[in-house]
């Protein structure tokens, strides 16, 4: 095995600094027997983000990692054809504002000075009584045609099987979007910022988190936390006049879930 300093030299020659001694994927590859650890474990890499509260003056940042990691890709947002990769979707950046300024969403950034990049986000809002069905009232002034096939669902869904009722409270925390970059991704990045989403919601008081979850990645990583099923709108059965399905979700997504999870005093779970 190389020494330190061989190593050191082979990145030098490469342009790389040896703090990108781990990018040199490619190099090291072609090495043949010579085996280097090529990335950080998950672990380490969650660990060393620095996860913070998101402020206003980084509202643009949000939106830009947003346009490339989560409004083309969204299982439902793809389905109803609402953005490119980067693209500017006035409607869907509108909702994500209006829930920032709720002033409860998180971000995970890189702190490596070559990097200093936003991870991941979690955007989370306030719902009260009554939102929904403004929302969903709201609509019918929107001209985009699967916005309005998407949302109609997600708020349908909510208000068919209302949280309110069921646990008498009067505001909920509202995990309303999770993005991970796809560099960073399969690192336990959007695990951690759920998790401190959870601990910020028992600080903040309140009893009860829920989410409208559209993929299978995002489902696991709620029901591995915790979150149950209040109900569900299985994509192929939501389909108009013709029986032709609305949003056509690419598999492996098959279904919406609404999930909740109740956050009881003195319990650790919110932390773990």
């Amino acid at each position: 095995m190389f020494g330190l300093q061989k190593r050191i030299i082979l990145c030098q020659k490469l342009n790389c600094s040896i703090n990108a001694l781990n990018k040199c994927t490619t190099v090291f590859q072609e090495l043949g027997q010579h085996h280097f650890p090529l990335r950080r474990s998950v672990s380490a890499i969650s660990n060393s983000l620095e996860y913070k509260m998101i402020e206003p003056e980084h509202y643009d940042q949000v939106l830009v990692h947003m346009r490339k990691n989560f409004f083309p890709q969204e299982p439902m947002n793809k389905a109803a054809g609402l953005c490119q990769d980067g693209e500017v979707n006035p409607n869907l950046e509108q909702k994500v504002l209006d829930t920032m300024e709720d002033n409860l969403s998180l971000m995970a950034v890189d702190p490596d000075p070559d990097c200093c990049k936003i991870a991941g986000v979690v955007v989370n809002g306030i719902l009260r009584p009554g939102d929904t069905a403004k929302a969903l009232k709201d609509l019918e002034r929107s001209c985009d045609l699967g916005f309005r096939n998407m949302f109609t669902m997600i708020y349908c869904l909510f208000i068919n099987n209302d949280l309110f009722k069921k646990f008498d409270v009067d505001c909920i925390f509202d995990v309303r979007k999770l993005s991970v970059d796809s560099s960073y991704r399969g690192r336990g990045i959007g695990n951690e910022l759920i998790k401190q989403s959870m601990a910020l919601a028992k600080k903040k008081g309140f009893s009860l988190m829920k989410t409208d979850s559209t993929g299978v990645y995002s489902q696991k990583i709620f029901h591995s936390l915790g979150f149950e099923v209040h109900a569900e709108q299985s994509y192929d059965e939501y389909t108009d006049d013709n029986g032709q399905m609305i949003l056509p979700v690419e598999a492996p997504h098959t279904k919406l879930e609404l999930l909740y999870k109740q956050i009881s005093e003195g319990t650790e779970d919110e932390q773990n």
